[in-house]
């Protein structure tokens, strides 16, 4: 199962933002743009007209950690986004997931639930068989540079067992040493931000972080 490197723009230089998303490029395999609203995390993040002024040809991936995600995914839809993550805190009822899930879908992109480190995976099995990504957080939403929770690994692999094509993605502290934990407990999608962001060669970075155990 190939491994994916998904830099977080977080990390980056916005008064170079695009020199920065040229910079991975070539190299990286999707991009995520991080969208937090002050309310679901006590931080505010950038929105549309940031990624509107983007160019990149690397899918997008926003990861919504945000109360109310309904009301984003006509805006991430006008930014031509490949995939759309919100938190399964922020949606707990059943049927309201499964219809964000649908107008995800409708929306032509995947659709991924997102796992904080309390939240056991089976606050997610009403949905689980119908996504098309987890993303289980190895460190606490809202703020970059946190210690890695090496205790999340366990969902990693709980998921992995079960689920062994689905695409589980790991996102926080994620650094030359953590990646490998993460890909050894089942992990195929990686999110970085400094780690990447903070190298003196990118390329190389990113290859670091892609290799296999």
């Amino acid at each position: 199962m190939n491994v994916l490197i998904t830099p977080s723009i977080l990390s980056a230089d916005f008064g170079h933002l695009q020199q920065e998303v040229d910079s991975i490029e070539a190299c990286a395999d999707w991009l995520q743009l991080d969208v937090m609203d002050g309310h679901f995390v006590p931080n505010v993040s950038f929105g549309a007209p940031v990624v509107k002024c983007i160019n990149t040809r690397l899918p997008l991936d926003v990861h919504l950690m945000v109360s109310n995600p309904a009301d984003r995914i006509a805006e991430c839809a006008a930014l031509g986004v490949s995939n759309i993550t919100f938190h399964a805190e922020a949606v707990r009822k059943t049927d309201d997931r499964r219809a964000l899930i649908q107008a995800i879908h409708t929306a032509k992109a995947t659709a991924g639930i997102a796992l904080n480190p309390e939240t056991p995976v089976s606050d997610i099995d009403d949905v689980i068989g119908v996504i098309d990504l987890v993303l289980i957080m190895s460190v606490h939403p809202g703020f970059g540079g946190q210690k890695f929770l090496e205790e999340v690994l366990q969902k990693v692999r709980t998921i992995r067992k079960k689920y062994p094509t689905l695409m589980i993605q790991i996102d926080g502290g994620i650094d030359l040493v953590t990646a490998k934990k993460a890909i050894l407990a089942g992990a195929n999608n990686l999110v970085a931000g400094s780690a990447i962001f903070k190298a003196k060669d990118r390329r190389a970075a990113i290859a670091a972080l892609r290799q296999r155990p």
